[in-house]
Parts: structure tokens; C-alpha cells; sequence
């Protein structure tokens, strides 16, 4: 009985600091992939400023077909909300806060219960071709009751793991789709 409470005494006593580790661990978290697409900045950018357009190249819209959209405004200030039941899509939202034609795309992200983000598109002409630097920066604690911090800053380590293989294949179908 001694060693069964000494053993569970040292489990709680683990999960206690690993559960301390975690309000250390950094809360902001980075993902970061880029393509080099052989077509004009002005196509590609056509293709990532309006979120109507997102349909034909997104990740996300082939994991879910059948995903509720609603698309609103066009521009600075453009929002799409989408919902689905599969849990990789999701529920949240998106706006266009920043605008730099051919040359910049910033978007707001907040996942419905699951914190917030910005992603951004850089856009950078090679020859006759465009580089795509695709990006994602979430604060993993904002917006988060005290208890669960600790347990998103583990999950902003795991952030790149976990989106970076989405963001891959949405530049393969962005190039794809403005490659023609």
C-alpha cells in the first residue's frame, strides 16, 4: 500500500511541475513555409485577397467540402466564417486587416474556443515568377482561462507539427491553381 501512494504521490508530484514548466514554456508560436509560384504577384494575389477564391486552393476546404461558409465585404475588412462538424476545420473566422496589393495579405483568425491568430502572405517578385511566404503567429495564451495556458503554450510547441503540413499543401494548390 506504501509503494502504490508513493507511486501515485510522485505522478501527482509530476504533473504539478510539468503543469509549472508549462506557464514557462514561451507562449508565441511561429509557423512558416513558402513557395516560389511561376506566375505574376498580381495572380497570385488575386487568388489570396479575396476569400471567394479561397475554395479553389485552401486545405482546409478539401478536408471539408461541405463546411458552412459566409463570405462578407470584399477588401480591408473582408470576413469568412466557416463551420464543420470535422474537427480538423472546425468553427471560427477570419478578417483582411491589412492590404498590400501584389505584395501583402494580413489575416485575423479566431478558432472558435481555441484562441486567436494572424496569418500573413508575402509576396515577392523573382524574374517572372513570385515567392509566397506563408506565415501563422498565435499568442497560444491570449484570450485563455488561467488553467489552460500551461496547456497551450505545450500545444505552441507542437503549432508547426500541427499546421505546418496544412499550410505545405495549400501553397502546392495555390501554385497549382495560378500555374493553371
Amino acid at each position: 500500500m506504501k509503494v502504490l501512494r508513493n507511486i501515485i504521490g510522485g505522478l501527482v508530484g509530476l504533473a504539478v511541475v510539468l503543469f509549472g514548466i508549462g506557464f514557462a514554456l514561451p507562449s508565441d508560436a511561429h509557423v512558416e513555409r513558402a513557395t516560389t509560384i511561376n506566375a505574376s504577384s498580381s495572380e497570385v494575389y488575386d487568388l489570396i485577397s479575396n476569400f471567394e477564391a479561397w475554395e479553389k486552393w485552401s486545405p482546409w476546404a478539401a478536408i471539408d467540402p461541405d463546411a458552412k461558409m459566409t463570405i462578407t465585404g470584399s477588401g480591408l475588412g473582408q470576413t469568412m466564417a466557416w463551420s464543420s462538424d470535422n474537427p480538423q476545420v472546425g468553427k471560427g473566422s477570419q478578417e483582411i486587416i491589412e492590404l498590400d496589393p501584389n505584395r501583402h495579405l494580413k489575416t485575423h483568425l479566431e478558432f472558435d474556443g481555441q484562441g486567436v491568430a494572424e496569418a500573413t502572405f508575402d509576396l515577392v517578385t523573382e524574374d517572372d515568377a513570385t515567392r509566397v511566404v506563408w506565415s501563422l503567429d498565435s499568442h497560444m495564451s491570449e484570450d485563455m482561462p488561467v488553467y489552460f495556458k500551461p496547456i497551450n503554450n505545450y500545444l505552441g510547441l507542437l503549432l508547426d507539427s500541427l499546421v505546418g503540413k496544412d499550410y505545405e499543401t495549400g501553397l502546392a494548390n495555390l501554385k497549382q491553381v495560378a500555374e493553371g
